[in-house]
């Protein structure tokens, strides 16, 4: 497994073009890996997401099994020249000796875009419909209902540092919220998704697992930038 960091160059039009459509992003992460053939099912799992650190900072963060070619996202919306100096534009590094080391009882910072849903009946007998959370509260619960099973568990907050007597018991807070609204060729209708990005403190519960959803992804909405979390040491 690998995992590469590309900067777009926001000042470029292509750059606000990919950010602003998740099909297109789609599309130019699954080329950057040429092993992978469109034509390939199931293709194999490659999760993204873009951090918009600063209206000139955004950042893409890519997980997969091959290590990929970011050349069409220097050229179209990167730096040509600066890479043309003796970087390719990208950094990749190799993921496997770092998800090796997540020992049970290890703490880090991370970082998870997700797509929160839930399944609601509005009317009785009627089939369920698929529906985000709206609120950071429920956004948080949702996230806390997959921890056991994802092999972490988000740190306890200290009880003076609690801003509410309820729903403030934990070390994340939900930092950005997008919506996205798109046709989708092939299908009726059009797909809308709420992106969800958690900043927070984590234990490691159970290594394998973690690592199961480092590389795999948590929840809905994988091939739109929702799923993929990234660990940091806690400063």
């Amino acid at each position: 497994m690998y995992l590469t960091r590309f900067r777009f160059n926001t000042a470029r039009s292509d750059a606000r073009r990919l950010l602003s459509s998740p099909q297109s992003m789609h599309a130019a992460v699954m080329s950057s890996f040429p092993q992978i053939l469109p034509t390939a099912a199931p293709a194999p799992r490659v999760l993204w997401r873009t951090d918009r650190n600063a209206s000139a900072e955004v950042l893409l963060f890519l997980v997969g099994p091959f290590r990929p070619d970011l050349t069409h996202l220097v050229e179209q919306a990167g730096w040509p020249a600066a890479a043309a100096s003796g970087t390719p534009g990208w950094q990749t590094f190799h993921y496997a000796p770092f998800l090796d080391r997540l020992d049970k009882g290890g703490t880090w910072g991370f970082r998870l875009t997700a797509n929160p849903v839930h399944s609601v009946r509005n009317v009785d007998g009627a089939p369920t419909k698929r529906t985000a959370h709206l609120t950071p509260r429920h956004q948080v619960q949702w996230l806390l209902q997959r921890q056991e099973a994802g092999g972490f568990k988000v740190l306890p907050k200290p009880e003076d540092k609690q801003l509410t007597d309820h729903g403030d018991e934990h070390q994340v807070i939900v930092t950005d919220q997008r919506g996205m609204d798109f046709g989708k060729q092939g299908a009726k209708g059009r797909v809308t998704i709420k992106a969800v990005t958690y900043d927070g403190r984590l234990e490691v519960t159970d290594p394998d697992a973690l690592r199961s959803l480092l590389t795999s992804g948590l929840g809905k909405a994988k091939a739109y930038g929702c799923g993929l979390m990234t660990l940091a040491p806690l400063g």
